[in-house]
């Protein structure tokens, strides 16, 4: 099957299996996620693909996710098996493997860490996590018009903004704090300070 078709057929399925607010974020996403690739010299394709599967397990019933996991041999967090909003990521990047075909490890941990990020994040890795938060369709954080505009002059710099801005959230909401996203943070702001 040409590329294109493929990539037209894949559309198809996800604008059947998700609801049409989160196909339009998807899409959005995706969008996104090509136009941070062109930027940042990446490959469109790779990032296209990425952003449209992100959230293909985002409808799956919680003990679905956590089975899925549980097969691939994913180590589940207590904290993720109760978290829809967390477990889509690790399910979801599964079902990129197993449903959809995608064998390339650089898409399926983009797919995985899109909510959490991750120490050491590759460059799709951040396209995709950031590409989440700034698509066209978000409107409820704060910051966003700068946090748009910053994604396109400095990576990194957005991917600290996001994370301040997330740790900030969640700590003045009282919701508790992933490990991974804590880990994240502390990460990448002492890789920040070095730089800077």
């Amino acid at each position: 099957m040409a590329k294109n078709a493929k990539r037209l057929e894949l559309i198809h399925e996800l604008e059947k299996e998700l609801k049409y607010a989160r196909f339009i974020h998807t899409m959005g996403v995706a969008f996104t996620a090509t136009s941070l690739a062109a930027r940042y010299d990446y490959d469109i394709d790779r990032a296209e693909t990425a952003g449209l599967l992100h959230d293909c397990a985002k409808y799956l019933p919680i003990e679905r996710m956590n089975a899925v996991c549980n097969k691939a041999g994913l180590t589940v967090s207590e904290m993720e098996k109760n978290s829809v909003s967390l477990l889509h990521s690790k399910a979801g990047s599964v079902l990129a493997r197993t449903k959809y075909g995608v064998t390339d490890p650089e898409i399926l941990d983009a797919i995985r860490y899109h909510t959490t990020g991750r120490p050491g994040m590759t460059l799709l890795d951040k396209i995709i996590f950031i590409a989440d938060y700034i698509e066209p369709g978000r409107d409820a954080a704060p910051n966003l018009p700068e946090i748009r505009e910053l994604a396109f002059q400095d990576l990194d710099a957005c991917l600290m903004k996001i994370l301040e801005d997330t740790l900030r959230y969640l700590e003045k909401s009282g919701k508790e704090i992933d490990l991974m996203t804590r880990k994240t943070y502390n990460y990448y702001k002492k890789q920040y300070k070095e730089v800077r």
